[in-house]
């Protein structure tokens, strides 16, 4: 086993780990040291990495078995696993979300790896939603843990239609060309940790038995907790580097502030579980099947 060494960056989220090749195979007493390392602080930075396509689609194979890049978005040519993050494709991740909410069993864990970054700008905001979860007062916490949201890939963007250019609407038109709904549990047990977490974001848009202008509020009112600034570790990237974070318990953003400069990740995701909720009922698919997508971890 390496001689991993782990840096806290914030007191709640994220973690520097150094010591370790990632471009190399990885025993199993390393694998479980990072997967620890993960689960105390949710989002890992790696520098230095020296990784192509292939060589993070295996390390992220450490953590488990791949999704595809994304259930409508086509992969990079020839990596079936890596989801091209790139400012010419648009700006949708410019809002929190967790990663692709809106299918049954939504990835455990992402990696994002740096290819073009812009001189200044472009940063990635991840956000601890346990912390979120324990910030709740008490009144709140009862309610959230109750509530369940239908996430959809077919959600609310926040410039409407008429503002968006042809090549933003063709994204959007292929991002929503097959539709997603499921149904889960606003507050999620993490099945390795036992932590609870506001599961929530972006694609989450309706509470089930409220209204939208009902379900709008209340999922704001539960999100601020989420991007408090105390929650939330800021990445700003540098070439060559790789970040891993827990998909289960974190959200993120990607900050539009680089001027219309390239700016290019690359994504691979490990599938995941079915979210379970604190009285341990599981997620259920309302509309869309995304078994050629992912796999269901056991």
């Amino acid at each position: 086993m390496t001689d991993l060494k782990i840096t806290k960056v914030t007191a709640h989220i994220g973690a520097q780990v150094s010591g370790v090749d990632i471009s190399q195979p990885l025993d199993d007493g390393t694998v479980a040291a990072i997967r620890d390392a993960l689960n105390a602080h949710k989002t890992l930075l790696f520098d230095d990495v020296n990784l192509d396509d292939e060589g993070q689609q295996a390390f992220a194979r450490h953590f488990g078995d791949l999704t595809g890049a994304h259930p409508t978005v086509p992969a990079v040519d020839g990596a079936p696993s890596v989801l091209p993050v790139d400012s010419e494709g648009g700006r949708a991740a410019n809002n929190w979300h967790t990663d692709v909410t809106f299918v049954l069993n939504p990835p455990q864990a992402s990696t994002l790896r740096s290819i073009t970054i812009p001189p200044y700008g472009g940063e990635t905001l991840i956000a601890d939603a346990a912390a979120a979860y324990r910030d709740l007062p008490e009144p709140l916490r009862r309610l959230a843990d109750t509530l369940w949201a239908e996430h959809t890939n077919d959600y609310d963007y926040a410039v409407p239609e008429e503002a968006v250019d042809e090549l933003e609407a063709a994204r959007r038109a292929q991002f929503t060309s097959r539709t997603y709904r499921t149904v889960h549990p606003v507050v999620r047990v993490h099945p390795l940790t036992g932590e609870r977490g506001l599961f929530i974001g972006g694609f989450a848009q309706r509470v089930v038995g409220l209204s939208r202008g009902e379900s709008r509020k209340v999922l704001d009112l539960l999100q601020a907790y989420v991007t408090r600034p105390e929650n939330v570790v800021r990445w700003r990237w540098s070439p060559n580097q790789l970040v891993l974070f827990d998909n289960r318990i974190t959200q993120h953003y990607a900050i539009d502030n680089y001027g219309g400069l390239p700016r290019r990740l690359h994504r691979v995701t490990v599938a995941g579980d079915i979210p379970v909720g604190i009285d341990g009922e599981r997620s259920y698919a309302v509309e869309g099947d995304a078994s050629h997508y992912t796999s269901v971890a056991a």
